[in-house]
């Protein structure tokens, strides 16, 4: 069966914002990605009526939308919790302590991977590479950052999380729902006060090897400097 439309009310709420982000594109289907964050952030996730949604806004088939939504692991076809919450489970991660993390919560929130907890404040996801490895192993939480976790902190991360307690990512931005952040990466402006000025940046070990490659001495490293071959006029 045909998926059922938006209300009217939301279905003209979500056009306009539609609009607003197609006009960016000399070509409407550029707009998918950003129109797919768009139905995640009213429904949490990338449902039928979603995906109808983003067919009708581009004049797409739902079969060219749904092959877009399908193969981007951020697009969710399963409703998300407030938080949703992503563990490295990829290789640096993993040897580090990722697996047992993701196992861990899995056995203490009571659910498996892509599963959302019965209060709808958790979902858990195995995640291939939050491209930080130099923070192994890492826990993400509506894509925002915490660093260098073990399984005790994690269980105590979701914890927080199920309570309402004020959590603070490592770096970056304070946090703020998932479908809160579906929409600012639908494009549209974080309205949060001073939340832009949070933004995180490289940290110490993120920075390491440039420093050394600079000809730098990183602190507690006596002696370790590495010169690139070409500032000494050498062939590289």
């Amino acid at each position: 069966m045909p998926a059922k439309p938006y209300p009217p009310e939301v279905h003209q709420r979500l056009a306009a914002d539609a609009k607003e982000l197609i006009d960016r594109y000399p070509q409407s289907r550029s707009a998918l990605l950003p129109l797919l964050h768009l139905v995640q952030a009213e429904e949490g996730w990338v449902s039928p009526t979603g995906i109808r949604f983003c067919a009708e806004q581009l004049e797409l088939t739902t079969a060219e939308v749904t092959a877009v939504a399908t193969f981007y692991t951020m697009y969710r076809r399963r409703p998300a919790g407030r938080h949703h919450v992503g563990v490295c489970t990829n290789t640096l991660c993993a040897v580090l302590g990722g697996d047992q993390i993701f196992a861990e919560l899995q056995q203490h929130l009571g659910i498996g991977n892509n599963e959302t907890t019965e209060d709808g404040e958790v979902s858990l996801e195995h995640i291939e590479c939050n491209a930080a490895c130099d923070y192994a192993p890492v826990v993400m939480v509506n894509w925002e950052f915490f660093d260098n976790q073990t399984p005790q902190s994690a269980k105590q991360l979701v914890d927080d999380l199920r309570a309402g307690a004020e959590v603070h990512p490592t770096r970056g931005a304070r946090l703020c729902s998932f479908k809160e952040t579906a929409r600012i990466l639908a494009g549209f402006p974080d309205e949060r006060e001073g939340a832009v000025d949070e933004s995180g940046a490289g940290g110490a070990p993120s920075l390491a090897g440039l420093r050394l490659a600079k000809g730098e001495q990183l602190p507690g490293t006596p002696g370790a400097r590495v010169v690139s071959p070409r500032a000494e006029g050498t062939e590289a």
